[in-house]
């Protein structure tokens, strides 16, 4: 490389671009497929359903405790497939750079990208790359689209609640957004809370393994597990009650939301999976999380009902019950 930042020049579809994606990019996505540089990955799918998805990732800082811009990004987008009970095979990755981002940045948020890929075993096949001018990009924004194939016989949706159902979640809330805006605000909270950004499709398979009946997968994140459970809840026609005492929450990040006077049933998160399954599969899937890779802390946090539909309750310790409502506003910007 001959600049140490990005350059206006790197996006001109010129020498210096084609520098950019050879000399960062295509020395770390070293897939075959994105080797031959076509406008267009060819690949071979196995027979069956494809479940697709596609996300965009603006978090601001761009590395916190515990990742960075490009974990997210691959870790969300695996994620997002894996909820389809699907097994993700391949990722597509379009980069909005900044005029003025250090290429050494860039190469970290590479490497990211590269290990969470391999740790889910997945495949980066393809991408594109933009520069804007200085203040008009926030440093990184990076879009990403997943392509997975859907076990046979398995079809998952919000829609297939049923009373009786039991939840699950697969480990502590509110890590990430803590995290991202501890770092962003300068905050100590006197122990280190890192962001649980993950993939977690080998939980999600270990667990459709162990539950084979699962109604859906849903990934708490922006909004949280509240406006998960009331998503969930209004496509499904049902009510669904929730046991404070049984939610994992690490105790600094009660206190920091304590403090901060946040809801932490409403703070994001990015490697935490929601799984609702029938009462006599609830066992086999709270081992089968909890023997997985991120799945130490899994509980059982609540159950499902007939009624009111749409609604979501929370019993608490005292032994009453209040609405959990969704997230109204913007809570903690550019958290994924």
């Amino acid at each position: 490389m001959h600049s140490d930042r990005v350059l206006l020049a790197h996006g001109s579809g010129g020498t210096m671009m084609r520098e950019l994606i050879e000399d960062v990019f295509i020395a770390r996505f070293n897939d075959e497929a994105l080797l031959r540089m076509d406008d267009a990955a060819s690949l071979e799918i196995p027979a069956g359903r494809i479940a697709l998805t596609t996300d965009t990732y603006v978090v601001t800082p761009r590395f916190f405790p515990g990742g960075d811009i490009g974990r997210l990004a691959v870790a969300g987008t695996v994620n997002d497939v894996a909820t389809a009970g699907a097994t993700p095979m391949f990722l597509t990755v379009g980069f909005v750079l900044e005029e003025g981002l250090m290429i050494e940045e860039l190469r970290r948020i590479l490497d990211s990208m590269v290990s969470v890929a391999a740790e889910a075993g997945v495949r980066i096949v393809t991408g594109d790359t933009k520069v804007v001018e200085r203040g008009h990009g926030d440093g990184i924004y990076i879009n990403t689209a997943g392509v997975g194939v859907v076990r046979e016989g398995v079809d998952l949706s919000s829609r297939y609640c049923k009373p009786g159902d039991v939840v699950l979640l697969s480990g502590t809330l509110g890590d990430h957004g803590i995290a991202v805006m501890s770092t962003r605000e300068g905050l100590s909270f006197g122990t280190d809370i890192v962001s649980d950004a993950a993939p977690l499709n080998h939980l999600v398979a270990a667990t459709l393994d162990a539950a084979p009946n699962t109604r859906c997968f849903r990934d708490p994140t922006r909004g949280g597990l509240a406006s998960c459970l009331n998503e969930l809840a209004g496509a499904s026609g049902v009510s669904i009650t929730v046991d404070e005492e049984s939610v994992p929450v690490r105790e600094q990040v009660r206190g920091a939301c304590e403090m901060l006077g946040y809801d932490v049933y409403q703070v994001a998160n990015e490697g935490k999976m929601v799984a609702v399954v029938p009462a006599d599969q609830a066992d086999a899937a709270l081992a089968a999380m909890k023997a997985a890779p991120y799945g130490a802390d899994a509980a059982i946090i609540g159950s499902v009902a007939e009624g009111p539909a749409g609604r979501v309750y929370v019993k608490t310790s005292f032994g009453a019950r209040r609405i959990m409502d969704m997230l109204v506003g913007e809570q903690l910007p550019r958290i994924c």
